[in-house]
């Protein structure tokens, strides 16, 4: 595979091979983008990097709706997400309380077998209130449900979650952890149903930047990357358990398999930045 791109460029419009816009998704300014009997035409533009697509483009938030619990989609009445010297920046300055509004960004487009690469890093204190298991704690969701199926006062969004922790200073805190709400994988052919599952990472104690990756193949298999060091693998997702709440059961039919979804960068109360947010497609065959 080649190496990801050192520049970000805005993600290209895919077609309906399981990378569809989102019913009532604004096209971009720089392309127009129309059906015909199935297949997608693109008019007016370059063709789009053959091996990376940048989800991030370095300047503003395109291609990215929050959704934070208590407000509605596409509301974010604290500032939550923003970009800040071309990072793409999570924080908490006009928080008084935290009091669990646990925030999802998610990216317009639905995704099943790709190979995500993002670099993140965790920047200053944790918003008051936040929970203690929350220090130094975020992450990305992926196979995640649409945000407009999401309840206005659901917390987490039904999906995985490659969970980004940060040291302490003393203890083991690996990174790229996967966490599960409202959904179980296979380890080893095993059902696994507990709720996080720990990642054989290093911790990383300072804000030094974080390449973590995921090797994403629908539900056939699933692999975390850290540095470069794989670091967890996994198969099977199918949605079923707990640890979500405030759901439309109607989300949530247990026992589904999970091949493919949304995916959201998390705000959980500790101040954290990314830097890129790269996706390259997998070839579903192979």
């Amino acid at each position: 595979m080649n190496s990801p791109p050192d520049v970000t460029r805005r993600a290209a419009v895919e077609g309906p091979d399981g990378l569809a816009r989102r019913p009532g998704a604004a096209l971009t300014s720089v392309r127009a983008v129309v059906y015909a009997l199935g297949a997608l035409v693109v008019i007016g533009c370059a063709e789009p990097d053959p091996e990376w697509i940048p989800l991030f483009n370095g300047e503003d938030l395109t291609g990215w709706t929050p959704k934070i619990r208590g407000a509605s989609l596409g509301e974010d009445p604290a500032g939550t997400f923003r970009v800040e010297d071309g990072l793409l920046t999570v924080g908490y300055e006009r928080y008084d309380d935290f009091a669990d509004q646990f925030g999802h960004l998610f990216y317009e487009v639905p995704f099943s077998h790709y190979r995500l690469l993002v670099e993140y890093r965790f920047v200053g204190d944790q918003a008051p209130g936040g929970q203690g298991w929350a220090f130094k704690n975020s992450g990305v969701m992926f196979h995640a449900q649409a945000p407009e199926s999401m309840l206005q006062d659901q917390d987490f969004p039904i999906s995985l979650e490659a969970q980004y922790l940060g040291g302490n200073g003393s203890d083991d805190r690996p990174t790229a952890n996967l966490c599960t709400p409202g959904t179980h994988v296979h380890v080893d052919g095993m059902l696994v149903e507990q709720h996080c599952i720990e990642s054989s990472s290093a911790t990383y104690h300072t804000d030094e930047w974080v390449t973590a990756e995921l090797v994403v193949r629908g539900d056939a298999s699933i692999t975390h990357i850290v540095n470069g060091d794989t670091v967890l693998a996994y198969a099977g997702p199918v949605i079923g358990g707990g640890v979500v709440s405030g759901f439309d059961p109607a989300a949530k039919p247990d026992g589904a398999p999970l091949a493919s979804g949304y995916i959201a960068l998390q705000s959980e109360s500790h101040p954290i930045q990314f830097r890129r947010v790269l996706l390259q497609r997998l070839d579903p065959a192979r």
